[in-house]
């Protein structure tokens, strides 16, 4: 945790991207590398009875550490992928709570 979803980026710019931006990611939540996923999400996107280009979208599910660290997240997710020759990169945050998200059949939040 954090996973990193993206959907309309190539397989290749993400694996050209990934150890320098999940490096940076980990300086900025403060975690070990090994917290995170990194996701490449193929999808088929449509609009007006045509297959068209999927618009780059990265998704982080993650618990909430708080808008700074958010905003500093994003920041770096944008500029890794457009360094990489993405124009427009749109970020979104799902935020997870720890007593509802289940290791091995025990929630996060609760001691063992």
């Amino acid at each position: 945790m954090p996973q990193l979803t993206v959907r309309g980026v190539n397989s290749e710019t993400l694996v050209q991207v990934s150890r320098e931006l999940i490096e940076e990611l980990a300086q900025i939540c403060e975690c070990g590398t090994d917290n995170f996923t990194l996701d490449d999400l193929p999808v088929v996107s449509v609009f007006g009875g045509e297959v068209v280009q999927t618009y780059p979208f990265v998704e982080v599910a993650w618990f909430d550490r708080g808008q700074d660290v958010q905003d500093k997240l994003a920041a770096a997710l944008t500029r890794h992928l457009q360094q990489a020759g993405v124009a427009e990169v749109e970020v979104a945050f799902k935020v997870y709570k720890e007593t509802a998200y289940y290791i091995n059949g025990r929630p996060c939040g609760t001691a063992e």
